[in-house]
């Protein structure tokens, strides 16, 4: 198991270099001046060119591309052009948020889509089946985006139960597990959780009724087990592969936040994507994107290891 776990850290570490890679050259491919956004329409080029020095802009691609790779090694990501700010200290402000909305996401998710996976997997072309997968395809199809305008219409608008925007009162940017916090994380968090609901009920109904039909299931009902033995017998076969699914949903919706942090104007990696967009704030962007990449490559390596330590046959293969 040791050994499995030092193989996969040496196979995530070229893949952070390459996401690194990606990260930089897709954001200095895209057109336009990142300094347009500070620099005053008669700015005079001895100032251009002093900002561009200053920001490093002044250098070769590969040149730039080390010097930002040498300073997030040691957690300096720059300084957003837009703020003045450090982006390694807005990012990680805006992580934590975006971890407290994608994890309370997931959970939701997971529960309803096990719940919802199980009963349409154990109860096959029955009207529960139907039902369970119906809402399943529901959860997949909708926009989610689309989803939160509505339930911001009717939950914060119409009926005046929970706030519309925001992370907390008074627009509040810094999260406290209190009920008046809590009410502005309801609306993004279920809009959020439709997604991974769905897919997590599908693979769960999918891996239950594949289970069932396994001659080892059939051998124990034919000892006498009870249902409730048969039932955590699945449940074991089961939980692996649902909790790989689970993980890779937390790391989509840390990257995939975007419209949805947008909508509820939650403080997040999402929310500070669209405004490092509309800015050209490039340090503040490719750190963003830089720290989402190797938070999902994380993910995947911890999923890989917990799937195997549920299952041993996946290290020894």
């Amino acid at each position: 198991m040791l050994l499995y776990i030092l193989r996969r850290i040496l196979y995530t570490l070229p893949i952070m270099l390459g996401v690194a890679l990606v990260c930089f050259g897709l954001v200095h491919l895209a057109p336009g001046d990142p300094l347009v956004s500070i620099l005053p329409p008669d700015a005079s080029a001895d100032l251009q060119a002093q900002l561009r020095t200053l920001y490093g802009f002044d250098r070769s691609y590969p040149e730039q591309f080390g010097s930002w790779i040498w300073r997030a090694l040691h957690g300096d990501l720059g300084t957003s052009i837009a703020t003045g700010r450090s982006v390694t200290a807005e990012v990680f402000k805006a992580v934590g948020n975006t971890l407290i909305l994608a994890s309370i996401a997931t959970l939701i998710g997971f529960f309803f889509g096990s719940l919802f996976g199980f009963i349409a997997g154990y109860f096959r072309n029955s009207w529960a089946d139907k039902l369970a997968s119906f809402v399943s395809v529901i959860g997949v199809s909708v926009p989610h985006y689309w989803l939160g305008m509505v339930l911001v219409i009717v939950f914060a608008v119409q009926l005046n139960w929970l706030p519309a925007t925001g992370a907390g009162p008074g627009g509040s940017s810094s999260w406290v597990w209190n009920w008046e916090h809590v009410k502005h994380l309801i609306l993004p968090a279920v809009t959020m959780s439709v997604i991974p609901m769905g897919i997590i009920s599908r693979t769960v109904r999918a891996l239950v009724a594949d289970t069932l039909d396994q001659e080892f299931v059939v051998g124990l009902r034919a000892k006498g087990m009870t249902d409730l033995g048969v039932f955590l017998h699945v449940v074991k076969n089961v939980a692996p592969t649902a909790l790989a699914v689970m993980g890779l949903q937390l790391g989509y919706l840390l990257g995939g936040s975007i419209l949805i942090e947008t909508v509820f104007s939650w403080p997040g990696t999402g929310f500070l994507l669209n405004s490092a967009i509309f800015q050209r704030d490039l340090p503040l962007l490719q750190g963003t994107i830089l720290v989402l990449a190797l938070f999902f490559v994380l993910l995947n390596m911890l999923v890989d290891i917990v799937q195997s330590s549920l299952d041993p046959r996946i290290s020894r293969a």
